[in-house]
């Protein structure tokens, strides 16, 4: 579900003296994702590889007849299986932002971009913008790049005494006001292997309050991301009510 992080040593510290105040009220998180994806071409329709349950892979969703360019990986930017970058991996910057900040549902979602890179079979963008507010006078925005490595941090908190750039393995700058650097901290483990033992501690001693991320945030987490998309397909700003997820009803429901 990208919540690992949450058990990162190093981000564990990052976001501990956010919430303790190292860069005062924390009103902004910003997200990035870049990376460089290749085309994924124009399928065909061919047979079924004889290795291949392709009944079973395609699960519960609506059958499609088999596409020579899909399966393994490119099911991602398609919207019958997949939800692109954002879903893909923006749900793991994402969740951090969430827990920086403290926040759980926003009240408006908006989005923006398109595939423009290339002419091919992918559907979901491959730059991708998407904004969240929520009703205690924060934000989190998320650019994903799937064409161009060039790129910010993984995640910046923006406070009003200063800014942290957290990075994806627990590395962390914090500037002032006057963006001059106060402290540097080395990264060190992403946090799988650690994830891992706490699950594991969790069910052996039968207590999941000892859990560094319970589902309900990874639910709320991946939430988002299907927000984000909902946004950017329907081309509308979402209303929310941060009180249980769903969409405001009556005037002013969509934009």
């Amino acid at each position: 579900m990208g919540t690992q992080r949450r058990s990162g040593p190093m981000t564990i510290q990052a976001i501990r003296d956010l919430q303790d105040g190292v860069i005062g009220r924390v009103y902004c998180a910003s997200g990035s994702y870049a990376i460089l994806r290749d085309s994924i071409g124009k399928g065909r329709l061919v047979d079924v590889p004889p290795h291949l349950d392709y009944e079973l892979w395609q699960g519960p969703a609506p059958r499609r007849p088999y596409v020579d360019n899909r399966i393994h990986y490119n099911w991602h930017w398609l919207w019958h299986w997949g939800n692109g970058e954002l879903g893909n991996n923006g749900v793991h910057i994402l969740d951090l932002c969430r827990w920086g900040l403290r926040v759980d549902y926003p009240i408006r979602v908006t989005s923006s971009g398109g595939r423009y890179r290339f002419d091919d079979d992918q559907q979901t963008p491959d730059t991708h913008m998407v904004g969240f507010e929520f009703d205690n006078e924060t934000a989190i925005t998320w650019r994903g790049l799937s064409c161009n490595r060039h790129g910010s941090n993984f995640v910046t908190f923006y406070g009003e005494n200063g800014t942290l750039e957290l990075d994806s393995n627990g590395a962390h700058v914090i500037c002032d006001a006057h963006d001059k650097e106060v402290k540097r901290v080395l990264g060190g483990s992403i946090g799988d292997s650690e994830h891992y033992a706490n699950f594991l501690s969790a069910i052996r001693n039968d207590n999941p309050l000892n859990l560094n991320a319970e589902i309900e945030q990874g639910h709320i987490s991946t939430l988002l991301c299907h927000l984000g998309n909902i946004a950017q397909r329907t081309g509308n700003s979402l209303k929310c009510r941060a009180s249980d997820e769903k969409e405001e009803e009556g005037e002013g429901g969509r934009g």
